[in-house]
């Protein structure tokens, strides 16, 4: 139990540093787009190229980490991350877009392999813990709540370069995470061919009710929280809000994205996995109220905050749900094809942030969220009766 619990906590480390890193990357990156090039619609291509390397190297990391195992994995993914600090803080050096979004592609690789750190939580912790491990190692976001807005905003002016002390501590804080996962020990993975003959074919497993629920749930909740969270700096600006107001936002949003996962996993052992979900619907409703409300400091912090526990309800959510449907013989194919579905909406989101923003302003590009919002109830009220149907009112 207490190797376990020390696993688990290397693991919510790792996971704060990455988080750091990819909130720093948040708050500044649209703005180093934006000094970078002068398309207005192109400001989010950087943190877009990101999106794309995860969305690539996703199933190659996955079925890599299946034989080489997660700590390998884990740190390749790491030395991405400092590949990409190295290339970003030569980009703003030579004054170079196209480097931006190199750099920023090989974070995308940092990002494909951590987000493996919460199934790997699920796999060294006991069942009766597996839930909380998951939702202890979200938490570790908590830090990165403190330390990303923070560092992004000290750094942008370190240096007589704009935004090159911020790609700076990037730097550091991958180095750190080296050294933590340097001690990540994790348990042997059934992997010996009767295991492997008990898999189901791919297509069976991806389409399960409870799968495809929690997988079209997570990449929803991901995409809309990455389109809101990429366009805010930049609408904040336009509203003459500066970087150290901004990064109070981006800290306030990260914040409800994370403290709820210290108690998110207790709330989902109370109520259920669906009623938890059906909530996060109905926060990030909330959160379009707020947007179309006003576009004070306010404003824009209660959206924010709105948000982020809206994604965390239904990730963690969808993370624990996804875990019922497939064995360790599976999780290569289920994990992948799940987080790569996330990472292509955060794609398309993350492409679209810019140009829906440049085109239609801030409330509007939220107004047309809402019929997204609203078809995510469906799945989830059609799970609950297919599940009830099937084995009766087990699941909530």
């Amino acid at each position: 139990m207490k190797n376990m619990r020390q696993q688990v906590l290397i693991l919510a480390g790792s996971q704060a540093i990455f988080q750091s890193i990819s909130v720093l990357i948040m708050t500044i990156g649209g703005l180093a787009g934006a000094l970078l090039t002068p398309d207005a619609s192109l400001v989010t291509l950087p943190i877009s190229m990101a999106s794309l390397g995860t969305v690539l190297v996703m199933f190659p990391a996955s079925l890599w980490m299946d034989r080489a195992g997660r700590k390998t994995g884990f740190i390749t993914g790491t030395l991405s991350g400092i590949v990409s600090a190295v290339i970003s803080m030569a980009a703003m050096i030579q004054h170079s877009f196209i480097l931006l979004c190199l750099g920023m592609f090989f974070l995308g690789i940092y990002q494909a392999f951590a987000q493996f750190f919460r199934f790997a939580a699920g796999e060294v912790a006991l069942p009766a813990f597996r839930t909380r491990a998951i939702s202890l190692v979200l938490a570790g976001g908590v830090v990165a709540a403190l330390a990303g807005p923070f560092l992004a905003s000290y750094g942008s002016t370190l240096f007589n370069v704009a935004y090159m002390g911020s790609f700076l501590f990037m730097a550091i804080l991958a180095s750190l995470g080296l050294l933590l996962l340097s001690r990540l020990h994790m348990p042997a993975q059934p992997g010996d061919l009767s295991a492997q003959a008990g898999a189901r074919p791919w297509f069976r497993v991806l389409s399960q009710p409870a799968y495809l629920v929690a997988l079209f749930s997570g990449a929803s909740g991901f995409g809309i929280m990455v389109l809101g969270l990429t366009a805010t700096p930049i609408a904040m600006k336009h509203y003459g809000f500066d970087l150290s107001q901004i990064a109070v936002v981006i800290q306030l949003h990260i914040l409800g994205r994370f403290v709820p996962s210290f108690f998110t996993g207790r709330l989902i052992d109370r109520f259920g996995v669906t009623t938890m979900m059906l909530a996060g619907i109905l926060l990030l409703l909330a959160y379009i109220a707020l947007v179309l409300s006003g576009v004070t400091w306010g404003f824009f912090a209660g959206a924010l905050v709105l948000m982020g526990i809206g994604w965390n309800f239904l990730y963690v959510g969808g993370t624990s749900l996804l875990a019922t449907t497939y064995s360790a013989a599976e999780k290569g194919i289920a994990q992948a094809a799940n987080d790569m579905s996330v990472f292509i909406f955060s794609l398309i989101c993350s492409l679209g942030a810019g140009p829906l923003l440049n085109t239609l302003g801030w409330k509007t590009m939220h107004l047309i969220l809402v019929p997204w919002i609203i078809s995510l109830v469906a799945p989830v009220l059609w799970l609950i009766w297919h599940e009830r149907r099937a084995t009766g009112p087990a699941l909530k």
